[in-house]
């Protein structure tokens, strides 16, 4: 049994390829590829054939994702080098649970060509385009000289669509124009409480259809309850951690770029605190000894009680996510770790990790909902009171918050009064802000731009390169000059020049 870390290949161009001036870029896409062994994995390499000279048979333990079948590849050719006679075979686990690696073990099959070729094509892929337009673009805009002129200014396929989020919204920030619109205001003061319901329409551009209709409502004098309906609600619990959720949650939460976030987690790993970090699985494999692993959080002083709950009879199967790349179980907490024993921000991401882990094995929050609605003249108009009943998830889940609203006076359908205060109001649109990390993180995942593990790379290398840069809350930098607040709202797709909470784009 030997162990890899990683590719053991790559491939580069010919040494007459490698001067910028000449052949022109364009020759890039045609010009023949060399593939060698890294520098720092020959000695792997070398132990891997020597390894095979005793060995009749090579059993590939690699991920099991596209990345991981390739390296597979990788693995075969270099134990082939020693003993070409050698037969390959494939073990296809998600886990490391004793029981899964054994059926894993029993259930051998071939490695994937067309996995292996997938991955090939992508590196091709990547060195020819790379170079090409990198070399294209720093070239030409050489000669404009200035701060340009020693520049490198690269190109990635990834690394373009993640600029390209960045600028389209800023254009959406500078080219916002506000837009007035108006609204209908209600409020109503029964048994001491003050209730504001909201207005069905929202809101409206029209000014003087607005008039109208809140001039009905005046004419109808009286509001009319319609509906009350109190009903059991309840606060999710979390989906099993993914590392596209993790680097969004270290950067909202934590303050922590993507890029740091990583590096941490890998460093937790490797130390065997947390399980492997770049996964974009969100279910936990039914075979997966859950409660073995909340036992051994007992013993923190913080978290210890709420996991020794779970143990006596709390436990409640995580919820379960769309995701399996059949390669990573969900990051968790494998082993308790003293805090004295970390870095404080190895503290902090071993405490989100494990604390989000705790409140997947709980139970949702649960309240009581209380819905009314109103009709006021042709209008409609509505409310809701919560109150919470049970936390659960939330005592260990200090990240997220679920607080009882105003209390409701009681209302009867059928109910008849005048509103204490019905009012027009005007506003004006505002416009988006600026992404924050965790946004473009959202971006990146919705469109297919790069891997749950190369993400944050891509963030930080257009950071690097200059590209785009970052400000802290409420800060300003020299490319952008404005003083909006980001928003920690996270985005789903990538938007045009047009509307932006309701304004004009130009």
């Amino acid at each position: 049994m030997t162990c890899v870390t990683g590719h053991l290949t790559n491939v580069e161009f010919a040494s007459e390829y490698k001067n910028w001036s000449h052949p022109p870029p364009e020759s890039l896409f045609n010009a023949p590829i060399l593939k060698n062994v890294h520098d720092d994995k020959k000695d792997i390499a070398k132990n891997i054939a020597e390894q095979a000279k005793y060995a009749r048979l090579l059993v590939i333990w690699t991920d099991c994702d596209r990345e991981g079948e390739h390296i597979g590849q990788e693995i075969v050719d270099a134990a082939k080098t020693g003993n070409a006679g050698i037969q390959v075979k494939r073990a296809k686990f998600s886990n490391v649970e004793r029981a899964h690696v054994l059926s894993a073990a029993r259930r051998l099959v071939e490695l994937d060509e067309k996995q292996v070729n997938a991955v090939a094509a992508r590196i091709e892929l990547d060195l020819r385009i790379g170079y090409a337009f990198t070399r294209f673009i720093t070239n030409n805009l050489k000669h404009l000289g200035g701060p340009l002129a020693d520049l490198v200014l690269s190109y990635g396929s990834c690394q373009f669509p993640t600029l390209g989020f960045v600028v389209d919204r800023y254009f959406r920030v500078k080219n916002f124009v506000p837009e007035p619109f108006w609204g209908i205001s209600l409020m109503h003061k029964k048994e001491g409480k003050q209730v504001r319901f909201s207005w069905a329409r929202n809101r409206l551009f029209d000014r003087m259809t607005v008039v109208m209709l809140y001039e009905r409502c005046l004419a109808a004098k009286k509001a009319k309850i319609t509906k009350v309906q109190e009903k059991p609600t309840r606060k999710f619990k979390p989906l099993p951690l993914t590392t596209v959720e993790l680097q969004k949650a270290a950067t909202r939460l934590l303050r922590m770029s993507g890029q740091q976030a990583m590096t941490i987690a890998e460093g937790l790993y490797n130390k065997g605190f947390i399980s492997y970090p770049r996964t974009e699985t969100d279910r936990f494999d039914k075979g997966m000894n859950l409660r073995a692993l909340v036992q051994k959080q007992t013993t923190d002083q913080r978290w210890g009680p709420f996991a020794q709950g779970l143990a006596n009879g709390g436990f409640q199967q995580p919820r379960e996510g769309k995701h399996d790349d059949k390669a990573h179980p969900p990051i968790h907490p494998i082993a308790h770790v003293a805090p004295t024993a970390l870095t404080y921000d190895e503290g902090r991401l071993y405490e989100y990790v494990t604390r989000r882990f705790l409140a997947c094995c709980s139970e949702d929050a649960k309240g009581m909902a209380t819905d009314i609605d109103l009709q006021f003249g042709d209008e409609h108009f509505s409310t809701r009171g919560i109150i919470v009943l049970e936390r659960n998830y939330l005592d260990v889940y200090i990240y997220e918050n679920w607080s009882n609203t105003t209390e409701l006076p009681r209302f009867t359908v059928g109910e008849q009064f005048e509103p204490t205060e019905a009012m027009m109001t005007e506003g004006k649109t505002s416009p988006p802000n600026y992404l924050t990390e965790a946004d473009l993180i959202a971006l990146m995942d919705a469109n297919g731009i790069g891997t749950d593990a190369t993400m944050a790379e891509h963030i930080q290398k257009i950071q690097d390169r200059e590209y785009v840069a970052t400000t802290t809350r409420g800060g300003t930098t020299a490319a952008e000059g404005d003083d909006e607040e980001p928003d920690e709202t996270p985005a789903t797709r990538g938007g045009g020049r047009g509307r932006g909470r309701g304004g004009r784009g130009r």
